[in-house]
């Protein structure tokens, strides 16, 4: 399982954060529970945050970016990309990743990375934060996030 080795963390004081969390409509159940596990983290870290849909994960990367610009301090990017028998989850996948990296890269502030790439649904529902799962993503993701806002402020000063 991805999640042995994971850091064990206590929440943070994020108050004064602005947090947009971004997901994709794709895989309802798996979405939700990453939605979840992100809020919370959010409001255990006292960061005020708002949820905003887009399509799928292709569209996680302007819409973050459309966050960040206006004035977010991190945004918590969460999809669900499940493999199929053509090429599209590749160029999905990469698309969403590369895109994601470049947001933050180009705005300076953290975009945490909660898309799931997976072999078929139970993977999917194995880390969704979800009754019986193993793992939780979302709240990982929007951890990451916030830990990262706080690093940047700090090294900034």
């Amino acid at each position: 399982m991805s999640g042995h080795g994971a850091p064990q963390t206590e929440a943070v004081d994020a108050s004064g954060m602005s947090v947009v969390v971004i997901a994709g409509q794709w895989h309802d159940a798996i979405s939700n529970g990453l939605i979840a596990g992100a809020a919370r983290v959010l409001e255990a870290s006292g960061a005020s945050w708002r949820l905003v849909r887009v399509p799928g994960s292709f569209e996680l990367p302007v819409a973050s970016k459309a966050a960040l610009d206006a004035g977010a301090d991190a945004v918590v990017a969460l999809g669900v990309i499940i493999r199929g028998g053509t090429p599209h989850f590749d160029f999905v996948s990469a698309a969403a990743t590369d895109g994601l990296t470049r947001v933050a890269l180009d705005t300076g502030k953290p975009v945490g990375f909660g898309v799931l790439t997976l072999d078929d649904e139970q993977q999917g529902l194995d880390r969704a934060g979800l009754e019986g799962s193993k793992e939780d993503k979302g709240a990982e993701a929007a951890d990451a996030a916030i830990r990262t806002a706080l690093v940047l402020r700090d090294l900034r000063g």
